[in-house]
């Protein structure tokens, strides 16, 4: 790729759902581009597109009109089955509400993701066991999530996300549930995730306190971009 061409890029997007006069415009035209390790912020009210983007970037919706772009390649042409190989290869997911399965441990609960990509279980045995302990969880590998605390489940969601070695994390609300002291501690381990193994990173949230990590914060409002800014992050 080259190094000027954007990671993601999103050209005249346009989202709407429902036909006649049911539908409902998500999103209106929207031009973004991120470059390889960046670490951008979302942020909007309740209906201004923020959700329907992360969906579109993810893979798991498509756009009515416009063009999406990952690494110069026009995703919306691509069928069902190569959306889901992007997805699988290239990005990682980490939900408000953890997303994890009840009644597996930790380590079982990381493996996931390399299970559906087909690598057999010594291998990724190992890479999950690698990936609990680059979020400080190495010892907790055989809890199941009613064990652990809400910030332990979410650094597993984590381990889980990067596990495979993503392009992208795509964080929706990442520390919504959680307290203002664990809220610090994982915005602190999904900034060094980006600052050094240079995983870009998209996180949509409503919190200030929260997008003062990124370096960039974009704010959506009525289904377009209000404004788009640099900043200097947290420390």
């Amino acid at each position: 790729m080259n190094e000027s061409t954007p990671l993601i890029r999103l050209i005249g997007l346009h989202k709407i759902y429902g036909r006649g006069g049911a539908s409902y415009h998500a999103l209106k035209g929207i031009d973004l581009s991120i470059h390889e390790g960046e670490f951008v912020a979302v942020m909007g009210p309740s209906g201004s597109g923020k959700s329907t983007v992360m969906n579109i970037i993810g893979c798991l919706d498509t756009p009515s009109d416009g063009q999406y772009l990952f690494r110069g390649m026009p995703v919306e042409t691509m069928s069902r089955d190569q959306r889901a190989l992007l997805r699988r290869h290239f990005i990682g997911f980490v939900f408000q509400g953890f997303n994890l399965l009840p009644r597996t441990t930790a380590l079982e609960n990381v493996e996931l993701p390399l299970i559906y990509r087909g690598h057999p279980a010594a291998e990724r045995r190992a890479a999950a066991r690698a990936a609990l302990r680059r979020v400080g969880l190495d010892n907790w590998e055989h809890h199941t999530p009613a064990e652990l605390s809400g910030g332990q489940q979410q650094r597993v969601a984590i381990a889980r996300a990067i596990v495979t070695g993503p392009k992208v994390l795509l964080a929706d609300e990442p520390t919504g549930n959680l307290d203002t002291r664990t809220s610090a501690e994982i915005m602190d381990l999904i900034t060094a995730l980006n600052r050094e193994h240079g995983i870009t990173v998209l996180m949509v949230t409503h919190e200030p306190e929260m997008a003062r990590y990124a370096r960039r914060i974009v704010r959506f409002v009525d289904g377009r971009v209000e404004s788009d800014r640099y900043a200097e992050p947290a420390s």
